[in-house]
């Protein structure tokens, strides 16, 4: 009896949990479809911000050269911004970051760390706790996750445009998770700082040559902070719809799991029964048969 009452125990907990699970997916699934069309419509514009980069930069090289957001120096002081969520329960997206973010500072910035210049910009709650017990974190924000603000969004932006050109750092990549589909999420490491374009590639430079109104450097110097704006709005927003992607496939997983489980304990429940019962009638006959005796 004790053995039966352990397996209904068992089967009732794992009946709770599998409908917070089921709940979870759902949840997640109607969040998904939100954040996924806010990214499918944000991506074609920033798709063309970027083209129209590429065009004036690469009928203009002098000018980008002249251009302090362009300008290539050796990363003394480095900025990594780092994307991650404020909750757990959705896989190895968190944990994915983390990693990339240890071993593009181990490998790639071994020297700035060691002279203390390496520095964190931490968007999510879980990325925060676990990168600020090993690196500084100059800004840490949580709210935007839950409601993305573009321009807050920018003023963070601003800030570091304003430090790369005072010198106060001198290379910015961004860590995020790129939303590729609601089953798929790909680690990206990003360029941020400073600014690149396929024009420094010989053989992509765009050959035609447009009569620009105003100058290409005026209009430059316009467009790259929009263009800069914009590509720290994309990276929250492909986070975000990769974090409801990534929950929903874990918690169809956790319901799925729970499922088999139950087949299983309700399988060990009807046969520890069936042995229960069979020992009560032996008992029955045996103590039958005695008095009979």
């Amino acid at each position: 009896m004790g053995n039966l009452k352990e397996i209904r125990t068992r089967i009732t907990s794992i009946e709770s949990t599998q409908k917070i699970t089921s709940s979870m997916k759902l949840v997640s699934a109607a969040k998904l479809r939100r954040a996924q069309t806010a990214i499918q419509h944000l991506r074609p514009y920033s798709q063309k911000l970027n083209e129209i980069l590429n065009n004036l930069a690469g009928s203009n090289t002098s000018g980008t050269e002249q251009m302090k957001l362009f300008e290539q120096r050796e990363p003394e002081k480095v900025v990594i911004v780092v994307i991650t969520s404020n909750k757990g329960l959705c896989g190895a997206f968190n944990s994915n970051i983390v990693k990339t973010v240890n071993h593009l500072i181990t490998e790639k910035y071994a020297e700035q760390l060691r002279t203390g210049n390496v520095q964190l910009i931490c968007f999510g709650k879980k990325g925060n706790e676990q990168l600020s017990k090993h690196y500084p974190v100059t800004y840490y924000n949580e709210k935007l996750l839950d409601n993305p603000d573009f321009t807050e969004l920018s003023a963070v932006a601003d800030d570091l445009m304003k430090q790369f050109v005072n010198h106060d750092i001198d290379k910015v990549d961004i860590v995020y998770n790129q939303f590729l589909n609601a089953a798929t999420q790909r680690v990206t490491v990003e360029d941020y700082l400073p600014v690149t374009s396929i024009a420094n590639d010989e053989e992509k430079k765009v050959t035609n040559d447009y009569i620009i109104e105003p100058s290409a450097e005026q209009l430059l110097q316009e467009l790259i902070p929009k263009i800069l704006r914009t590509q720290l709005y994309k990276t929250l927003s492909d986070s975000i719809a990769s974090e409801h992607g990534a929950r929903m496939i874990s918690m169809t997983k956790a319901t799925d799991n729970a499922t088999e489980i139950l087949r299983d304990l309700r399988l060990k429940y009807n046969n520890a029964r069936q042995s229960s019962i069979t020992n009560e009638l032996i008992e029955i006959v045996s103590g039958a048969n005695a008095l009979n005796g």
